[in-house]
This record gives structure tokens, sequence and C-alpha cells, in this order.
């Protein structure tokens, strides 16, 4: 199997010279979804975590609603690329035939196998109601993921997604090279562990795009908090579904920008 790191030899340039030495880079290769031999996409993404990411970019858009209509799944590997083989019961396999596109996307690519501009901003199911969160929760959440993005800490280039539950704290974390890439994955750990995202929150290192709410959608999620900003678009599609949005957090705070109901507006000392 392809590993998701590489060693890269780099000259580095500092104000004191030039020295040459080495760099761990993360891997980036074509990973394919097909179904029942055809192709659906074609991801740019790093290489690990593949039955999850199959089981979260098949929910997420769309092209299965459970596990059980994933009838078997052969990871293939190639010299210039993976496939990840997927075979579907027939009632299902049917559906995608009609609505199958061949697609070679740019990494972490969020509009694959659609037909129209109505796929693209397709209404998001809604997400239950879900319990509250304070302040100092949400800073927790964030402080909890940067010890355990080991491919950032090996590559800082890599984005992560991460499941926190108040009760028992960071559950899952994934990374990719592609922001949406890593959300799939999360969201494929968390069926396959048997995880109710309903009772916790979701935290991305990238910006908020609606495809990136429209899959913590399908997910579940009720809260979504992202470290940098935000699209309009995003925003819009989140009240729609009932989500908490969040973004732009860092260690003085963040911003709400849906639903600020899940969140309590008591004043809660916080240290890091």
């Amino acid at each position: 199997m392809v590993q998701p790191l590489a060693l890269a030899r780099r000259a580095a340039w500092r104000r004191y010279g030039t020295t040459d030495g080495e760099r761990l880079i993360p891997e980036e290769t074509a990973v394919a979804f097909t179904y029942n031999g055809g192709t659906y996409a074609v991801m740019m993404a790093t290489p690990q975590d593949l039955d999850e990411f199959a089981l979260g970019f098949g929910l997420t858009e769309g092209v299965i609603s459970s596990p059980e209509e994933i009838q078997c799944l052969d990871i293939v590997e190639s010299d210039i690329g993976i496939e990840l083989r997927m075979w579907l019961d027939e009632p299902h396999a049917e559906a995608l035939r009609k609505r199958r596109r061949y697609l070679a996307g740019p990494t972490g690519c969020g509009l694959c196998g659609i037909e129209s501009l109505t796929e693209a901003v397709r209404p998001p199911p809604r997400v239950q109601d879900g319990q509250l969160f304070t302040p100092a929760e949400i800073m927790r959440a964030l402080d909890s993921l940067g010890p355990h993005q080991e491919l950032r800490r090996q590559t800082r280039a890599v984005h992560a997604a991460a499941f926190w539950e108040p009760s028992a704290g960071l559950l899952a974390l994934r990374e990719d090279v592609g922001r949406q890439n890593a959300l799939d994955k999360l969201g494929g750990a968390l069926v396959q562990a048997g995880i109710l995202a309903q009772a916790g929150m979701i935290v991305v290192t990238s910006r908020l795009s609606v495809e990136m709410v429209q899959k913590a959608a399908v997910i579940g999620v009720p809260v979504l908090i992202a470290v940098s900003a935000p699209t309009a678009l995003a925003v819009r599609t989140a009240d729609m579904a009932g989500i908490t949005l969040i973004a732009i957090a860092r260690g003085d705070g963040f911003e709400i920008f849906s639903h600020r109901q899940r969140i309590s507006k008591e004043t809660v000392f916080y240290v890091a």
C-alpha cells in the first residue's frame, strides 16, 4: 500500500544561508471510486483510511444511504493510483447508473457525479436539535486537535476533521490533503464505530464551503466549527440544515454564524 508520507530532498534558505536536507511531505495519489464496474469519481487524496473514505464519501455524496448497501469493497492498488471497487445491490446500482458521470477532480473536489446545478446546491437534510454546548467546550474541542494531527506535525500540509463530544473528548480525527476528503473519512469512521454525531461537534482546520456543510448535515452533526471563515452560501445552507456554524475559531475566541441557540450564553472561565 502507498504510504501517506514521503521523504523529499530540499534546500532551505534562511537569513544566515542555505542548507541542504530532507523534509517529510504528504503523499497524494489518485483514488477512483467505482461502483459495479463503473467509475463515479476520481479524487486526489492521502492514501490512508481508505475504507472509511469509501464509506464516508458514499454517504455524504448520496450514492448510498447506509453501509449495508455496499455488498463488498476491494481496495486495488496500481502504478497510477488506487481503486476503491464497490458493489451495490441491484436497486441502488440501477439508480446510480442513471446519474453516473466520469470525472477526474482536483484535490478535495466536492461536486462529483452530479448532473445539474440543482444537485450542486441540493437542500441539506435537517439535523436534530442536539444539546447545549458552552464556549469552554468549544475551546477545549479546538485545543484537542493539535496533539493528534500527526501528518500535519510532520508535513504542515494537510487538513484535519475531528469529532469531539463533551463527556468523552476527542473521539476521532482524520487527516488528508483534501479538506473534504478528511471530512468524508471522519464520517466513515463515525459510522463504522457506531458513534452518534448528534451528541458532539465536528471541528475542521479549513475554511467552510457549502460542500462541507452539506456533508456535515448528512453526517448529522449539530455543530460545525472551523478555524477559517465560511462562505455566504455555507452560512445559508447551515441555517437551512439547522446546523450551528462556528468559524474563525482561534485561541482568543470564535464567531457564531447560525443557530446560536445551541451555545450557552453564560460566561465560562476558560484556561487553555
